[in-house]
């Protein structure tokens, strides 16, 4: 007999994945009867009994936390790694970081690779990890029956996960509401993603402009699918639909880098700011300081929601009882690109 049995183990002697390991130990109908005998003989040959907190009691930890992020040359996700690392290397831990890219088969292998590592949590950066269809998001729930799997910007009800959100729906629908009130009515809103964040995003625009009666059916939604650095790429698509005829008076974009794009559209097209075209970005990251008039942005206060996320995986490490969601309130930051009231 094995007295120190771990689900690494089961997975090598099976011969089979750690998730597969995880889907019979959570009794998943996803697994064959073949395969699930197969693993429960091993189980049951070495006496294995699973304890997805060992680690976080003391027991073989490793003090290594994985990290995985879409794309590290985003500005938010960069920014927000940098916060976690310098947060968890004051706590004592190192870090191993993936950066996924955002195919689903990617991100399956990263979440497999860093339980292969023996890691105490693993903590996923940005909202594009979670999906709309269940069945894409079980490769989170198997990770989280061999560790606790944190969350940042996102949300999951599984056990085993925890959740530190900024509250985008509430933080978009004020900012539109505000421009709305400064006296603009034909808002175009610049968006990238259809991520957990940027749905709740689109959803608060569209609630606010439904509220005053000046959603016209999203005629006024732009969905730009190119670089997150092409900028000029940005304010060429704005400027192609203002030459098919739409007018607009304010946009506001779920990110920074998309607001540049309209100031860029906005002093190409001989329109003065704020005057022309009001402008509000997303995140309040150093591209709103970069151009003239300053950016108006909303700080989603990505630095308290990373302190939160590591002072509650902490908890979670030394076996204390944690929230498992907590939701953080936004900032409109004015500057020279609004006259909001």
């Amino acid at each position: 007999m094995t007295t120190n049995m771990t689900i690494y183990d089961i997975s090598e002697k099976a011969g089979v994945s750690i998730a597969t390991v995880s889907r019979v130990l959570n009794g998943s109908s996803n697994v064959s009867e073949k395969t699930k005998k197969k693993v429960m003989d091993i189980i049951n040959r070495y006496e294995y009994t699973p304890n997805a907190f060992a680690r976080g009691l003391g027991l073989n930890t490793m003090k290594t936390i994985g990290i995985m992020c879409a794309d590290s040359s985003d500005l938010y996700l960069a920014k927000a790694v940098y916060y976690i690392e310098q947060l968890l290397r004051s706590n004592g831990y190192d870090s191993l970081l993936c950066c996924t890219g955002y195919d689903l088969n990617t991100k399956e292998q990263s979440m497999e690779l860093l339980i292969s590592k023996k890691v105490d949590s693993i903590v996923l950066v940005g909202s594009n990890f979670i999906y709309e269809k269940e069945e894409d998001n079980r490769y989170i729930c198997d990770a989280a029956s061999v560790v606790p799997v944190m969350l940042l910007n996102a949300a999951l009800e599984a056990p085993n996960v925890y959740s530190i959100v900024s509250d985008d729906y509430t933080s978009m629908y004020k900012a539109t509401a505000q421009m709305i009130a400064s006296g603009r009515k034909e808002i175009l809103y610049f968006y990238n993603s259809f991520s957990y964040s940027g749905k709740r995003k689109l959803a608060g625009y569209r609630a606010a402009m439904e509220e005053a009666g000046i959603f016209q059916n999203g005629l006024r939604m732009q969905f730009y699918k190119g670089s997150h650095e092409d900028i000029h790429a940005m304010a060429k698509q704005l400027t192609e639909a203002s030459q098919c005829g739409l007018s607009f008076d304010g946009v506001i974009a779920a990110d920074d880098n998309l607001a540049l794009g309209a100031v860029k559209y906005a002093l190409q097209n001989g329109l003065k700011i704020p005057e022309d075209l009001s402008i509000i970005g997303y995140n309040n990251s150093l591209l709103a300081t970069c151009c003239e008039p300053e950016l108006t942005s909303i700080d989603n206060r990505l630095e308290t929601l990373c302190q939160h996320l590591i002072t509650t995986l902490m908890g979670i490490l030394n076996g204390e009882e944690m929230p498992k969601k907590t939701v953080f309130s936004g900032e409109i930051i004015q500057r020279g690109t609004t006259l909001l009231q």
